[in-house]
């Protein structure tokens, strides 16, 4: 299992460390904490990318 923090989810998904958080915050993406370290398994982010591609995909299509 692969973790990553918020400077790197960031990177990967192409988003602002801000942003990042705010989607933490709102629960639109999936972490966890320990202490007060936010990460991210790298499993659940690739995840999250597939489910925005079918989303918008599907958006399209109608």
């Amino acid at each position: 299992m692969q973790r990553m923090n918020v400077k790197e989810a960031a990177a990967y998904i192409g988003a602002s460390e801000y942003k990042l958080r705010e989607m933490v915050r709102r629960k639109l993406i999936g972490s966890y904490r320990v202490g007060n370290r936010i990460l991210f398994r790298k499993e659940a982010i690739d995840a999250w990318i597939l489910k925005q591609e079918q989303e918008n995909s599907s958006a399209f299509s109608n």
